[in-house]
């Protein structure tokens, strides 16, 4: 069932992240700052490398909504060592996909999101055995309570991956609660194709669940495989990979929640 999810993200047309690690897989370059910091500006505030704002690789000046991502910028450029590694600076990725990406594309991006409410991985339930079944419902039922009672969206369920489809109404009230803001639909945008759940994002993003309780919601099937069968090491790591940024995004979540 996993496969199915990551195959619907592989194939989105506007991933701020993916586009993030695209322009992370440059040629490695050395330092070539003393320290990095932050200033403030009318729109925001920046971060410098030796008093000189950033800018995103189309030559964008990186500005963030609030101080505290940008100290968290800062810190990923004062922990570089000799080279720089950009896959170590999650949040730098991310800032720099939402001004690339995201900002003139606002509504192309939260549409990328709520296409996976049509076919959401809290939809698909395991028939058996009646452990797994229990434990998706605990996970999942609540989060779809919550949509059901809070927007009014009534999603239809299934046993296995035979899609099923969702109420169009349901789809566009759970459309409608998405935020327009550019870089909390970036942070949701991430979160959906890292969860393979847009309700898991936007029950995160209204407070509704925490982040531990969406990557553990998000994991159901996966965790129960393991306790039967054993760690697989390659899905460990690849798992491991998509929590740095699953970290990162709902740390900018907290901090723009926070004005901060």
């Amino acid at each position: 069932m996993r496969e199915h999810f990551d195959e619907m993200a592989d194939q989105s047309r506007v991933n701020p992240m993916e586009a993030a690690r695209r322009s992370a897989r440059a040629v490695q370059r050395k330092r070539f700052y003393a320290n990095a910091g932050v200033g403030e500006t009318d729109s925001g505030f920046t971060v410098t490398l030796d008093g000189k704002p950033i800018k995103t690789p189309s030559g964008r000046t990186v500005i963030v909504p609030v101080r505290s991502l940008a100290e968290t910028i800062a810190a990923e450029w004062n922990a570089q060592g000799e080279f720089i590694e950009p896959l170590t600076m999650p949040v730098t990725r991310f800032a720099n996909s939402v001004l690339q990406g995201v900002v003139d594309n606002v509504a192309a991006v939260a549409d990328d999101v709520a296409k996976y409410f049509e076919s959401d991985l809290l939809f698909y339930r395991a028939g058996h055995p009646e452990g797994l079944v229990a434990r998706e419902a605990s996970h999942w039922d609540p989060v779809l309570f919550w949509a059901k009672d809070a927007l009014g969206a009534h999603f239809m369920l299934a046993e296995g991956v035979m899609h099923v489809r969702q109420p169009e109404t349901a789809v566009a009230v759970a459309r409608a609660a998405l935020p327009g803001d550019a870089w909390e639909i970036a942070a949701l945008h991430v979160i959906t194709t890292l969860t393979g759940s847009a309700l898991l994002a936007l029950a995160l993003f209204h407070g509704v669940i925490d982040p531990d309780q969406a990557w553990a919601a998000a994991h159901v099937d996966e965790d129960w495989n393991a306790e039967k069968w054993g760690v697989d090491e390659e899905v460990a790591a690849r798992r491991a990979a998509k929590l740095v940024d699953f970290n990162a995004v709902t740390a900018v979540l907290k901090a723009l929640h926070q004005g901060g």
